[in-house]
């Protein structure tokens, strides 16, 4: 597992807050690998999820320490989503 993945892992496992997520989600960053999201928190995985949210390392970085708006990010092309858009915007603000 990459760097970029464990950090990530850590950092949205601590904006969670032990709360975990309603649903699944997936972050693909590109070149890196994929964290799942569920009722369980953030953890390393590349499985089936309601969201799919696909960006570089940069942008994804940018939208944890809250200088990248995530639909900012979606609306300029930094963010791609595939799925649920509904889970994609619970998770945006639960993100920013």
């Amino acid at each position: 597992m990459s760097d970029v993945i464990t950090h990530a892992v850590a950092a949205l496992n601590e904006k969670l807050d032990g709360s975990g997520f309603d649903g699944t989600a997936k972050f693909v960053i590109e070149d890196e690998g994929a964290i799942m999201l569920d009722e369980n928190g953030a953890r390393a995985g590349d499985e089936e999820a309601d969201v799919t949210m696909t960006s570089d390392t940069e942008t994804f970085r940018a939208i944890m320490d809250g200088s990248q708006n995530p639909t900012a990010a979606f609306m300029t092309g930094k963010l791609k989503i595939d799925g649920d858009m509904g889970a994609a915007m619970r998770l945006g603000s639960t993100l920013s």
